[in-house]
């Protein structure tokens, strides 16, 4: 995993911690082993930290174009928004069924789970805490 220098120490902690308690992560590849296609690497349910990419609709740097942001089992813990007319947008594509966070499944991220509070406790926040949108897969710092 390729991450700024700033949250290295976090994630070896952390995923220390995960790897101990036997924590669930399907694939550890880098982002580029998928020609860097965001799409593409989500729906291989990859982990990974540094993709340069923008935020989506801007000319902003995202917070994984400067490595300090980590998506964690990815297929099963989609970005899900609502928009006005009340469908749904969910990527990756084919993680539809997944955005029901209701349902039990796999791999799923839920608040106060092992990895939820590791990451918590070393001061990153998560995506599925935001407020107009949700990233289940998405912890920054």
């Amino acid at each position: 995993m390729v991450c700024n220098v700033a949250i290295a120490t976090d994630l070896l902690e952390i995923f220390r911690e995960l790897y101990v308690h036997r924590y669930p992560i399907e694939r550890m590849m880098l982002v580029d082993n998928y020609d860097a296609d965001d799409e593409r690497s989500m729906c291989d349910n990859n982990t990974s930290c540094f993709c340069y990419r923008h935020v989506a609709g801007t000319k902003k740097l995202s917070k994984h174009a400067q490595g300090l942001a980590v998506d964690i089992n990815t297929l099963y813990n989609p970005y899900v928004k609502t928009r006005s007319d009340g469908t749904l947008i969910v990527q990756p594509s084919k993680a539809l069924r997944y955005a029901n966070r209701a349902k039990s499944f796999p791999y799923k991220i839920e608040k106060g789970d092992l990895c939820h509070r590791l990451f918590l406790q070393h001061g990153f926040t998560w995506g599925g805490s935001w407020r107009y949108s949700k990233d289940y897969q998405h912890f920054e710092k």
